[in-house]
């Protein structure tokens, strides 16, 4: 009788040894005898002892913070970028039969695919088209991984660092672009205000008395500062009148 409780007791305790508890986040990956058996869906599941081991991969999405990698462009620029990278498992089996650790070879390889992808590039481009160059990183890191069961999602350069001089020379880069705008505009300005100004001037020459009220038009905008000033307007007409009568009289004379 003494034997039997034994018996009960340590195939109880083997028992409870043998259930295991998946996640829904997580799968395990079934080893019977060392040889892989299948993919182990979330829930307790009984593993027996010796015969067969099992180990869990998280498939949930990881983040993966690419360290700052040194870079030359491909017009000769040297630059340090680092990005971060998404990504998860969607087929667990692979992740753990076809490489070692996944984790690593994903860093590893991110960071080769970013000093590639860079050196393909120019400063222009690298600066102006980040989100192209992440998505062509990320294509490459995706489809190299694929056999190992893993899908990249997405790829975010975090940032771009330049030496020193270089920020000068953009700097003053930015800077005569700006100078050029703001000169291209005076002109333009200035020949819209000519175009108008002759448009004004036409249109006085063939109006008359336009050029007097234009005239009276000034004196009340003077009028309103207080200042000794005193001005006396003439007329066009009364200079002409007058101009009339002193042809006549010198031609009399």
């Amino acid at each position: 009788m003494p034997f039997l409780v034994i018996v009960i007791i340590v195939v109880g305790i083997i028992l409870l040894n043998s259930i295991k508890q998946i996640n829904e986040y997580e799968r395990g990956i079934l080893f019977t005898c060392g040889k892989f058996t299948k993919v182990l869906t979330p829930g307790w599941k009984i593993i027996l002892p010796i015969f067969q081991s099992f180990k869990k991969v998280d498939i949930r999405t990881v983040a993966v913070d690419v360290p700052e990698q040194e870079a030359i462009t491909k017009d000769n620029v040297s630059i340090r970028i680092n990005a971060v990278i998404y990504y998860k498992i969607f087929d667990a089996g692979k992740a753990i039969c076809e490489v070692q650790n996944y984790y690593f070879a994903v860093s590893q390889l991110a960071q080769t695919t970013m000093r590639n992808v860079v050196g393909a590039a120019t400063l222009n481009e690298l600066l102006s088209e980040r989100e192209k160059i992440s998505n062509e990183i990320c294509q490459v890191i995706d489809q190299a991984t694929d056999p190992w069961g893993v899908k990249v999602e997405n790829v975010e350069l975090k940032d771009v660092s330049l030496p020193e001089e270089m920020k000068r020379v953009i700097a003053k880069g930015a800077e005569a672009e700006r100078e050029k705008v703001a000169i291209l505009t005076k002109a333009q300005g200035e020949v819209e205000a000519a175009n108008s100004l002759a448009q004004a001037a036409t249109v006085m020459g063939n109006t008359p008395g336009a050029l007097h009220l234009r005239t009276l038009s000034t004196l009340n905008d003077l009028s309103s500062d207080q200042s000794n000033t005193i001005i006396f307007a003439v007329p066009i007409e009364v200079l002409k009148a007058v101009e009339g009568l002193s042809n006549k009289f010198n031609n009399k004379q």
